[in-house]
C-alpha cells in the first residue's frame, strides 16, 4: 500500500460571501461528498484565515491516478453545480484560472515544507 498523497490547496474568499460560504459547508451536498469519497479522497477540511480572507484546504489522496480521479470529479454533475455556486464566492490566485474544473487549476496548490508524523 502507497503512502497517501497529501493536498493543501489556497484561494481567497470574498468577505462578502463569508457568512454565506459557512452556511453552505455546514451541509454539503451528498453528491458532492459522494464524488470526492469516490475520487479516494479522504480526511478533507477547510481552514478560514480571517484576517487574509484566505481558505486553505487539505486532503488525503489515497488512489493511484491523482490526475485521472481529479478529472472525474471534473466531470460530475452535482459537483459542477456545486462549483458554479461557491467559486463566485471565492478570488483565485492562480493566473489564467477561469473556474473550478478548468484547465487552469482554481485553487493553488501549496507546497508542504516539513511534516512529522
Amino acid at each position: 500500500m502507497s503512502t497517501p498523497k497529501r493536498v493543501c490547496q489556497l484561494i481567497k474568499l470574498k468577505p462578502v460571501a463569508e457568512a454565506e460560504y459557512r452556511a453552505l459547508h455546514a451541509v454539503v451536498w451528498p453528491g458532492v461528498l459522494a464524488a470526492l469519497a469516490r475520487a479516494h479522497i479522504t480526511d478533507y477540511s477547510i481552514h478560514y484565515y480571517a484576517p487574509l480572507h484566505l481558505l486553505i484546504a487539505n486532503f488525503k489522496y489515497t488512489g493511484t491516478d491523482y490526475a485521472g480521479d481529479m478529472a472525474k470529479v471534473a466531470e460530475d454533475p452535482e459537483t459542477q453545480r456545486w462549483w458554479k455556486v461557491t467559486d463566485g464566492m471565492q478570488e483565485t490566485m492562480v493566473d489564467g484560472a477561469t473556474g473550478s474544473g478548468g484547465e487552469v487549476p482554481w485553487w493553488a496548490d501549496a507546497e508542504e515544507v516539513f511534516r512529522f508524523e
